[in-house]
């Protein structure tokens, strides 16, 4: 069992070896493939593609310092962002796209993961942010047990599209500091419409439970950075596609009132979504404006913009 109170949360399992156990834990499921609830059982192995539309590869697109994340995050030294390729969502308004949908990025083994997260900490970023990590997770725990070795010793964040399986989540109770998720529709029918997956809804209210159980609330040190805990995010769409009424109260009814959320209004019409009525506009003001005062409703304060 991971020691609790080990700071960052990995350090608690580096002995005897039990990362490494983690890893072959997580790459027994990675093939036949179970690490999301998709549920695809492709020999990834073998060469074979997943919904994620990934084999066996593990693709980095970039990894860098990111001043663009939530301040908790940023710090004075930025989050160190590793934008992982692929995605096992199939969002038709993908700002990413091209990482996401397309595969594009480098092949690294564990070796060269371990050096980039490690790199990340040299230059002074307060985390390492794992971005679309689902599908990769194996590979991740696996470098992660050979930087841990090396001296890596700052939190990590899994940031991720909320459609997990809870089964897999265990397997990183002890290892992940802060969860990021990033919880997209209270709808089942938009989910499979938007971003093609069925039973969104369950499968992340169920997976955000669990992503709260291991870490709690969002702790925030002296400094203003981001220790341990949960971070929610929320991406408002055009005519309440994303239902955030539903979201906010089920944030503040079963997570947590003092759970740190981002509503986000940066949403703008990307990849297909020019091309779909009713994706095709930004966010309004007043739409935006109206799911703040439904997440204030609901009785949550932490993380909301201040200005309005």
């Amino acid at each position: 069992m991971a020691n609790k109170n080990s700071y960052p949360a990995y350090l608690g399992t580096t002995s005897p070896g039990m990362l490494s156990q983690r890893a072959e834990l997580l790459e027994a499921r990675s093939s036949p493939c179970l690490l999301c609830p998709h549920q695809c059982g492709v020999h990834r192995r073998e060469g074979e593609r997943g919904r994620c539309r990934l084999g066996a590869e593990t693709l980095v697109a970039s990894a860098a310092p990111h001043f663009g994340e939530e301040a908790p995050l940023v710090g004075q030294g930025g989050s160190g962002t590793i934008f992982f390729s692929s995605c096992n969502l199939a969002c038709v308004f993908c700002q990413n796209y091209e990482i996401s949908h397309f595969a594009r990025g480098d092949a690294l083994s564990a070796e060269q993961l371990a050096e980039v997260m490690i790199r990340l900490q040299r230059l002074g970023c307060h985390n390492v942010n794992l971005v679309t990590p689902t599908h990769v997770a194996h590979a991740i725990v696996r470098a992660l047990a050979i930087a841990a070795q090396g001296g890596l010793r700052i939190p990590l964040v899994y940031n991720c599209g909320g459609y997990e399986s809870v089964e897999t989540l265990r397997l990183l109770d002890g290892i992940i500091d802060i969860y990021m998720p990033d919880i997209k529709y209270s709808s089942n029918d938009e989910a499979l419409r938007y971003s093609g997956v069925p039973h969104y809804w369950e499968r992340t209210k169920d997976a955000v439970r669990e992503m709260h159980r291991q870490v709690g609330d969002l702790e925030i040190d002296t400094r203003g950075v981001a220790r341990r805990g949960l971070l929610i995010r929320h991406l408002v769409l055009p005519g309440n596609l994303a239902g955030t009424e539903r979201v906010v109260e089920f944030i503040a009814g079963e997570i947590s009132r003092d759970s740190y959320v981002n509503l986000m209004d940066q949403y703008r019409p990307c990849f297909k979504a020019s091309r779909i009525a009713e994706l095709s506009r930004p966010v309004t003001r007043s739409e935006f404006l109206q799911s703040l005062t439904e997440a204030r409703r609901a009785g949550l304060v932490r993380g909301l913009p201040t200005w309005a």
